[in-house]
This record gives C-alpha cells, structure tokens and sequence, in this order.
C-alpha cells in the first residue's frame, strides 16, 4: 500500500494539533525542503523511532523546516542513541540535517 505524505497526514502523524496555521507552516516547509519527496514517507518512521528517547520531529518556529528535537538532555546515553539514529537516517535516505549550535535540534534540509 502506497502512503501519500500530504500536510494533513503528516500534522496527524507526528501529533501536531491540526490548524490552518499548522497547514500552512508544514506547507513552507515542505516546499522548503529539497526533494522532501522522496525521504517524506520515512519521516514517520523516524518519530516513531524517536519516541522512546523523548524526542520527536516538529515544525520549526523559526525557519521554514521540519525539526527533530530531543528533550532528554541530561544523560548522554540518550543523547549519543539520538546523534545514532539521525545519523543512520541522514545516511540511508542522503538526506542533509543541520544542528542547532549548543543545542539537540536538528533542522531537516532536505536530499544531500
């Protein structure tokens, strides 16, 4: 069975209250986002595999970016199986992240 990945999947997905401003802004990141595409279909595998470190993936309120954020900073353990995961999905799906100096966000960009 084919998913297709459109806004409203993806705000139900990842658990973001469904809004018109929440529509839009998964719409400019999308767009924002190169060749969101062909990863798209992953995302929701990847919050899933997030979860149990209280991480997740989420809209960014700053730039025009889906974000993955972990809020357990206090235990490297957690931080380090974080860094693992989204650096074995960068890799496989040759997707481009960037990380938010000082911080455990991580923007995705998009195909490498």
């Amino acid at each position: 069975m084919q998913i297709d990945v459109t806004p409203e999947v993806i705000l139900s997905q990842l658990g973001i209250a469904k809004s018109q401003s929440a529509f839009t802004q998964v719409e400019k990141a999308i767009k924002n986002t190169k060749d969101f595409n062909k990863f798209a279909k992953h995302l929701i595998h990847l919050n899933d595999e997030l979860q149990p470190l209280k991480a997740y993936i989420a809209l960014s309120n700053s730039k025009d970016y889906f974000k993955i954020k972990c809020d357990q900073i206090d235990s490297p353990k957690v931080i380090e199986e974080f860094h693992n995961i989204i650096e074995k999905f960068s890799n496989k799906f040759n997707v481009k992240m960037e990380q938010v100096p000082n911080k455990e966000v991580f923007y995705i960009l998009g195909i490498k």
